[in-house]
């Protein structure tokens, strides 16, 4: 029988801990730690010492959040391409050409509507809700994982919401980002689970219940889109887990590839499904 080993913190060598900072690795101890959606962070991750190291990464573009705002861009240009700059609540041609329903992704295959779908919005109230809710957690998540990691989370938890979508309310025609802001939270709360943090310690576990609440309580909310972007996120955000913990970089992308490819290919069984043999 082996001997345990034993980590001590960083900063303070005479403490023992088992929580590693979500950023650099390294062992922490609760003098060390400040909470955020993706983990614990020592003080230098966090931006607590030496100053404003945190906020100084940012600026210099070392640790910008820059998938995050390239999604938001394209988000907002988008919806003022397809509403209009008059902002009159008219949607335009590209806005049905774009938004998920089964019969052209069943009829026409135009598989790309599994992917547009998730850069429009049906009004500037949904634009700014989904956006806001995109900024807080990329930036929070994306320094902490990589923007590579961030993007492939984000891409999968929105494939994953329009098999939902397709699934439960097929006749729909379904936009927003909403599943992929969804597996964002699933993820950040299947990462701090494993690192032995209550999801709720840090908001995301109220943030992601709260939402869950308003998506059964509000009409013309696409349940099945935030079910099964929640259901992606959290299976990207375990392999990811999984990878670490066994030092396999690999495996995480792999099971990220799988869960990408399985809800392509769910969607457009469940859209054939939807329409039937007619082809309507």
């Amino acid at each position: 029988m082996e001997a345990a080993s034993t980590t001590t913190c960083y900063r303070h060598p005479g403490r023992q801990t088992g929580v590693s900072c979500s950023g650099c690795g390294r062992p922490i101890c609760t003098d060390c730690m400040t909470a955020s959606p993706v983990g614990m962070r020592c003080p230098e991750c966090a931006g607590r010492t030496p100053g404003k190291r945190a906020v100084a990464a940012v600026q210099a573009g070392t640790e910008a959040p820059v998938v995050t705002i390239a999604l938001i861009i394209a988000c907002v240009v988008s919806f003022f391409i397809t509403d209009g700059l008059a902002l009159t609540g008219g949607q335009g041609r590209l806005f049905y050409e774009g938004g998920l329903n089964a019969v052209p992704v069943a009829v026409d295959a135009q598989y790309w509507r599994l992917v547009t779908t998730g850069f429009l919005h049906a009004g500037l109230l949904h634009l700014a809700f989904n956006m806001i809710l995109l900024w807080f957690l990329g930036f929070q998540m994306e320094p902490a994982l990589g923007h590579a990691r961030f993007a492939a989370i984000y891409f999968v938890s929105l494939l994953g919401g329009a098999f939902g979508a397709l699934l439960l309310s097929p006749d729909a025609l379904t936009v927003g980002a909403s599943g992929a802001i969804f597996g964002l939270m699933g993820a950040a709360s299947v990462i701090l689970y494993s690192r032995g943090i209550n999801p709720f310690q840090t908001g995301i576990g109220l943030l992601l219940l709260f939402n869950l609440v308003f998506s059964f309580l509000l009409s013309n909310v696409s349940i099945g889109g935030h079910l099964g972007g929640l259901a992606a996120g959290a299976l990207v955000g375990l392999g990811f887990v999984a990878a670490e913990r066994r030092s396999m970089p690999a495996l995480g992308w792999g099971i990220c590839g799988a869960v990408g490819v399985g809800a392509v290919v769910a969607a457009i069984v469940v859209a054939n499904a939807a329409v039937g043999p007619a082809g309507y």
